[in-house]
């Protein structure tokens, strides 16, 4: 894995922990970025110190913000009629919505990276059924919102 993949790796954990975040205590985005800025990811050396693409990360939060109705709308197309999004747990909804704003707004991501990266980092919180969820529904996202990707 090269520098660039691990450092967004990192901000994509940290956009799901922030939009988890957001979620629960009901702050907006600029203030939980600015958080994460601050504390979350410093300086080299300092404790605590996480290395991350702090533009990419206030990207992905924002852009979640931003594009959530759009997201939730592709999200709840997928999910089985007898569940809604808000049925799911936070930071499924919280991975599944980092994920779809990748897939729908960042084309410059492979798909395939995308589905991958969320599949691994779900796997940081569930030993269950969840990471299968985040697997199937987004293979089933991706070839909604990138089919020419899917088609050869």
């Amino acid at each position: 894995m090269d520098v660039t993949s691990e450092l967004r790796g990192a901000s994509r954990l940290a956009a799901v922990q922030a939009l988890y975040q957001m979620e629960l205590s009901g702050q907006g985005a600029g203030d939980v970025v600015m958080q994460f800025r601050n504390k979350a990811f410093g300086y080299d050396g300092e404790k605590g110190y996480k290395a991350a693409d702090e533009e990419f990360f206030e990207e992905l939060v924002r852009g979640v913000v931003r594009e959530q109705n759009d997201i939730d709308a592709k999200i709840a197309v997928r999910l089985n009629q007898k569940w809604r999004l808000s049925r799911l747990d936070t930071t499924l909804r919280a991975i599944m919505r980092a994920a779809v704003f990748e897939l729908a707004y960042r084309v410059d991501v492979p798909a395939k990276v995308v589905i991958d990266e969320y599949v691994t980092l779900s796997m940081s919180f569930y030993d269950g059924p969840e990471p299968k969820f985040v697997n199937a529904s987004l293979d089933n996202l991706a070839r909604d919102v990138r089919a020419s990707e899917f088609s050869a």
